[in-house]
């Protein structure tokens, strides 16, 4: 699960790098989404873009650092899905962590066209939440999996 978090990061740091480099002067237009080169000092939906930057960083140092605990401690005992779950979400986090300390901001690349600028990243931070939350919701998940009694016993 940390590697597949690992690469996660990777990827989005990546194109973060090669969309400063060739979207610096252009936009390119690509029907629902846009390819366009904006940098947010905020997190998601500019909160906390007006505060100092050291305290984005910090909280989301701490954030990061939160689910890093947290998919250390399930690891053992997570299904697939609840690894990929939370691969998504500390691979995403840690990627957004790593490209704001550089400079204090994100870099983001993926326009909406109508309001949302946004990247890889936050696309694997939500889809991660959300898989959490219905995992959640179906009944599955570690300590589930853990509880459970061992075929034939009564």
């Amino acid at each position: 699960m940390l590697l597949t978090a690992a690469v996660f990061a990777a990827t989005d740091l990546g194109i973060k790098a090669w969309a400063e480099r060739v979207l610096a002067d252009t936009s390119i237009e690509g029907g629902p989404l846009d390819l366009h080169l904006a940098f947010s000092p905020g997190v998601a939906f500019s909160v906390g873009a007006n505060a100092p930057g050291w305290i984005v960083l910090a909280v989301t140092g701490v954030i990061t650092t939160v689910v890093a605990v947290a998919l250390w401690r399930t690891a053992p005992a997570a299904g697939r899905r609840w690894g990929l779950a939370l691969a998504a979400l500390l691979g995403g986090a840690v990627a957004n962590l790593v490209d704001r300390a550089a400079d204090g901001v994100v870099t983001d690349y993926l326009h909406s066209g109508w309001c949302l600028t946004f990247h890889l990243a936050d696309t694997f931070i939500v889809l991660g939440g959300l898989a959490c939350v219905v995992l959640s919701f179906t009944g599955s998940g570690p300590a589930r999996e853990r509880d459970r009694p061992a075929s034939g016993a009564s």
